[in-house]
């Protein structure tokens, strides 16, 4: 494995509190000898609203999978909430970049984020008041209730995408994890989730992945741009020839509303 010289990580710290919730140190990844993730530093603040977005590749969902528990680090340290992954990792909830079912399964809108509360102790015994009481509570915060005994396979990809969200909401997450969230939506579809994320961060703490530049710039308070190594975010315009300094690829420029990534 390289030898760690150089420290390329960013630190978030955006939010108006200085309450940590996921911190990385020289976190180095992969699934097989060589690493995808290469010397990964990160602090996430209470309340961070996080765009990542990078080439194909680059690590973004191999991150996510390390704070999940689903994939051990290499080498480094992750905490979450002041804990480990394995004790930390409850208080995520995940929203992941493919959901496919059978559309003739006759499940609905209610049982799909009832799922949610499978975490919390009710795998092998029946669900209780509390576990109806947080699902209709996460339906309602994805303005979904209305449609709770609607089959899912008579939903659009917008509201199927509600339905997901809602039940990550329903584990009662301090911290929300999104691959590529608006995957498949149209452009009306993308915005609602969006805003609907926006409104979901006055009170989680929110790392999405997404390829939708211009889109994620408008909403997210901080851009990470990831290529297997995390790169600084500051306040100037990244251009085309700036990330062609880290991939050697060509992308489109990204200008943030109040931040933009610049490389260090």
């Amino acid at each position: 494995m390289p030898n760690q010289k150089e420290n390329t990580g960013i630190t978030v710290a955006h939010s108006t509190t200085s309450e940590v919730v996921i911190t990385i140190e020289n976190l180095w990844a992969g699934y097989g000898k060589e690493p995808i993730l290469h010397d990964i530093n990160l602090s996430v603040n209470k309340l961070d609203y996080i765009g990542i977005i990078g080439s194909n590749g680059g690590g973004k969902t191999t991150l996510f999978k390390v704070l999940l528990g689903l994939l051990s680090p290499q080498q480094g340290r992750v905490r979450i909430l002041g804990r480990s992954i394995q004790q930390g990792r409850r208080y995520i909830g995940y929203v992941p970049q493919v959901m496919t079912f059978d559309r003739s399964f006759p499940i609905n809108v209610w049982d799909v984020v009832r799922m949610g509360r499978l975490g919390k102790g009710r795998l092998l015994r029946h669900f209780n008041r509390k576990d109806d009481e947080k699902v209709e509570q996460a339906l309602q915060q994805v303005d979904l209730l209305d449609l709770k005994d609607r089959p899912v396979s008579e939903l659009s990809g917008g509201e199927c995408q509600r339905v997901y969200i809602a039940r990550a909401l329903a584990t009662e997450p301090q911290i929300l994890l999104l691959d590529e969230p608006t995957t498949s939506l149209d452009r009306q579809s993308s915005t609602a989730i969006y805003e609907l994320l926006r409104q979901l961060n006055e009170y989680v703490t929110i790392l999405m992945i997404s390829h939708d530049l211009g889109m994620v710039s408008s909403y997210v308070k901080t851009i990470g741009y990831l290529n297997q190594r995390l790169y600084y975010q500051g306040d100037s315009q990244v251009t085309n020839e700036m990330l062609e300094q880290t991939d050697g690829e060509s992308v489109e420029p990204v200008i943030h509303n109040r931040f933009v990534p610049r490389i260090r």
